[in-house]
């Protein structure tokens, strides 16, 4: 079993690998720290580079957690994305990071976030940062 965290280098992102790395400590599991950009977009702002990336794989190794990086590229909706990952390493946690959106803003983009807690068959931690 591992803990997957969906990780983009955000305040809120930066929560949920912290919570998943505390959660996968006190299981005993692995870190899955999935990032993921958009198929055919020329600007991703959730695009983690590398020394993002390091800092939370450092991080997690600092706490004695065994963590792999997956990039992957999403057509739709990055929900699909985490959801198969889930799935496929019989994760015993989802961890996401949430941020406040404007009720027209959720209306029109969506939430990622929203979808992932109505549509996983996996427990979430949905964690917000700190103020």
């Amino acid at each position: 079993m591992s803990i997957v965290v969906g990780y983009v280098p955000t305040p809120a992102g930066e929560a949920a690998a912290q919570a998943a790395i505390t959660e996968a400590g006190l299981r005993g599991e692995d870190l899955l720290v999935v990032n993921s950009a958009r198929e055919g977009s020329l600007v991703e702002t959730t695009v983690a580079s590398d020394e993002d990336l390091s800092r939370v794989l450092a991080s997690a190794k600092d706490a004695g957690v065994r963590a792999e990086v997956v990039r992957g590229t999403h057509r739709d909706d990055f929900t699909d994305e985490i959801l198969d990952l889930a799935e496929q390493h019989d994760a015993s946690l989802i961890v996401i990071g949430l941020r406040r959106r404007s009720t027209v803003g959720k209306f029109i983009m969506g939430s990622v976030a929203q979808r992932i807690l109505l549509q996983a068959e996996h427990p979430v931690l949905a964690v917000k940062p700190p103020r």
